[in-house]
């Protein structure tokens, strides 16, 4: 035997010795004389050594670490792969797996009569799309390299799953659920799958000619050739590769050249569809391909970057539940056409969403939006950039209609739109240019000076704290003059008047004074009761995104390197300065003085499931917090708000005065707000109904319009109407509303 030969098996008994057992037949065989290794240096050539190796190699596959793996396998596996093919033979593997991490345990070592030490281990493979699964009884073979003189992993694609080893390819088999349907209140749909388009699939090493292949698939799909042949690049040249989507009519067209040219087979796929269109757009939104800024997130999730996802309003906002969860097998496909499965996982059912909206509310709102702009066309029609209109439970938040005008048809955003491509191109460039911007969602992300129907948030401040009584009078002149003049809207002035008829009237002058006085005990007073009230902050609707608004105090104003003044409170008082509101948040705290000073989250889920089983979520409501207002000051305020539409002299009596709502009554409150520049303030009109239990509380804002009794309160009257009576000005009902 020679020296080294010696030397090696000396070492190997030593190490059994010390571990205090002698060596078992399937641990250590003694290696015969016939095959002589080269002679190492001393001590190399040891269990714990080879060991060392294997453990290193296995944990910088858990880290993800190629290139220090690459250095741990032989001279002679390198030579066939270089580097950057060993790596992207890991990052295609660890892509297709979508695996996000791997654990290994060790559980046995053997030195054959081949001078190979074969390590026995198992890996647990975490994953996205086909969870946690164990690869047990695998086997890690290292051989002592006489270039590295030390071990080395004798590597090959097997060594990732043993069936790659004789050629196989890893692949994924995705079960992607179909996305759910959106529903309205009733069952209606709202958004759906019904749709069909042609999928186009591909194996590149079987297209006949590559680049005129390619030339008819970027005609077919309308797509630039270099996207498709990223798509291709992406995959290896043997899979059945997804290339793009196409129209019926254009399959019709174009399947046979594609057949043709290009070997290609097809299959269909649902493709969204709004059946509602503009009347919901700005609430159930869009779908789309992810952004760039999205591919992660979403592959990260199961799903392929040219999945189709969430882009905006309830599509985005309920996205996961609406896709589900990809389930899927991955497999290795074998050169002759068979398949080794190595794991799978079923797919999590996609959920339908059941709205609080009524869609017939939703209709006859926006028809009534509509109308006002018709038959003010030769007026403020043509100027006013957009309006809102919201309708919600005071006592659960659930919003029953939310309208922001103008709209859009959301069906022509979808990537598969039913109205065809061109019809769609044509709308999408007309919503994009048109500078009233359509998709933005007014009632939840347009803000606005909240004028006159701020004045509630005075008047409860100086009752509940103390600085009013209710019979607190004050005598309106016309003018009120303690920085600079400023006027009453009525010449005049109003003449005494209590506090509760400060909101009827909704004098000006009234709540200058009244600003001043809280300000004058404490500059925070009036900013913190309409903090308490919920404005400043967004409402807590978790379905679709919202501003927050603004109100300052001397704190966020020195921040803002200004200085308080006591005209800052006065012009806080009649909702002019710094205030910036959004309709939801005005009509939350409306809400809340209806209901007696809860603030419920507003919601537009009503319930989750799957058709015909249990649902998974039912709306209930969400008191977010109470104002802690004084039962007595907000029946107060209410009183007086109630006089706005009954009394003489009420801001909105005049338009309230022939209309049935007389019997149920409908308390509210007018606004015009000063926009900046030379245009016509906002108009304001907020309402609940009826006076006693209240049920619903309404706000309508038209931009740059006038005055609020003028033009948003007419609005809400048709609204509650509606809503209360079926009347319809434009239907045989309104043959009701002229006989009541």
């Amino acid at each position: 035997m020679s020296a080294g030969r010696l030397i090696g098996v000396i070492v190997v008994l030593l190490m059994v010795a010390a571990c205090g057992s002698a060596p078992s037949a399937s641990t250590v065989q003694i290696l015969p004389t016939a095959a002589v290794l080269p002679s190492p240096t001393p001590g190399t050539f040891t269990l714990d050594s080879a060991e060392r190796v294997a453990r290193r190699f296995l944990e910088a596959w858990r880290s993800s670490d190629y290139a220090a793996m690459y250095q741990l396998i032989t001279f002679t596996a390198r030579e066939a792969t270089p580097l950057d093919v060993f790596t992207t033979t890991y990052e295609n593997a660890q892509r297709t797996m979508t695996l996000q991490a791997l654990d290994y345990t060790i559980t046995s070592q053997m030195l054959d009569a081949s001078e190979i030490m074969n390590f026995s281990y198992d890996v647990t493979f975490t994953t996205d799309l086909v969870g946690t699964f164990a690869d047990t009884n695998r086997t890690l073979r290292l051989v002592f390299d006489a270039q590295m003189a030390d071990w080395r992993v004798a590597w090959s694609p097997g060594t990732i799953f043993a069936a790659m080893g004789t050629g196989g390819q890893l692949r994924l088999e995705p079960r992607v659920p179909s996305r759910s349907n959106i529903y309205d209140s009733d069952g209606q749909v709202l958004a759906d799958q019904n749709a069909r388009m042609i999928v186009v699939n591909v194996i590149e090493e079987n297209i006949p000619a590559l680049e005129t292949c390619l030339s008819r698939l970027s005609e077919a799909m309308n797509k630039p050739v270099a996207d498709i042949r990223s798509i291709l690049d992406s995959r290896a040249d043997n899979w059945l590769t997804d290339v793009g989507t196409i129209e019926p009519v254009t399959y019709v067209q174009t399947h046979q050249q594609l057949e043709q040219d290009c070997n290609a087979t097809f299959n269909d796929r649902p493709a969204r569809r709004y059946p509602d269109g503009a009347a919901t757009a700005n609430i159930v939104g869009y779908v789309g391909f992810p952004s760039e800024a999205q591919v992660a997130s979403v592959e990260a999730a199961g799903f392929s970057q040219d999945s189709i996802i969430g882009q905006s309003g309830i599509e985005a906002g309920w996205d996961e539940t609406l896709r589900g969860k990809p389930g899927g097998r991955l497999i290795v496909a074998q050169p002759g056409g068979g398949q080794v499965v190595i794991a799978e996982a079923a797919s999590r059912p996609s959920e339908s969403l059941w709205l609080t909206i009524d869609t017939d509310l939703q209709h006859f709102v926006v028809r009534a939006i509509d109308r006002a702009y018709a038959n003010a066309s030769a007026g403020w029609g043509g100027s006013s950039k957009g309006a809102s209109a919201i309708v919600m439970d005071v006592n659960t938040g659930a919003i029953l209609s939310m309208v922001s005008y103008p709209t859009f048809d959301n069906n022509a955003f979808t990537p598969f739109p039913t109205i065809g491509r061109e019809a769609a191109n044509r709308i999408v460039e007309q919503v994009q240019e048109d500078e009233r911007r359509p998709q933005l969602n007014r009632p939840t992300l347009g803000i606005y000076p909240a004028g006159s129907t701020f004045k509630v948030v005075p008047a409860i401040a100086a009752a509940d704290s103390g600085v009013y009584a209710f019979d607190h009078r004050y005598t309106s002149i016309g003018i009120w003059n303690r920085d600079i003049p400023r006027t009453d809207w009525q010449a005049g002035g109003h003449g005494t008047l209590t506090l509760p008829q400060f909101l009827k009237y909704s004098c000006n002058s009234c709540f200058y004074e009244t600003g001043y006085d809280l300000d004058q005990v404490d500059p925070f007073l009036l900013p913190s009761y309409a903090r308490r009230l919920g404005l400043g902050e967004v409402t807590g609707l978790r379905d679709l995104p919202e501003s927050a608004g603004t109100i300052i105090d001397p704190d966020s104003l020195a921040e803002l390197g200004g200085s308080w003044r006591f005209s800052d409170a006065v012009n806080m008082a009649i909702g002019q300065g710094e205030v910036e509101v959004t309709p939801l948040q005005m009509l939350r705290m409306y809400a809340a003085i209806a209901n007696g000073g809860t603030l419920y989250r507003p919601q537009l889920v009503q319930q989750v499931g799957i058709l015909g089983e249990s649902p998974s979520y039912q709306l209930t409501p969400d008191p977010m917090r109470d104002t802690g207002i004084q039962p007595a000051v907000l029946e107060m305020v209410r009183n007086a708000l109630c006089t706005v539409t009954t009394e003489q002299g009420g801001t909105a009596e005049h338009i309230f005065r022939n209309s049935p709502m007389q019997d149920i009554v409908a308390c509210g409150k007018t606004g015009t707000a000063q926009a900046t520049g030379d245009v016509l303030p906002h108009a304001w009109f907020v309402a609940y109904a009826p006076k006693d239990n209240p049920q619903i509380a309404v706000i309508v804002m038209v931009e740059n319009s006038g005055d609020g009794s003028a033009v948003a309160a007419p609005i809400t009257r048709e609204i509650l109407e509606y809503y209360f009576f079926d009347i319809d000005p434009h239907t045989n009902n309104a043959a009701i509303a002229q006989s009541q």
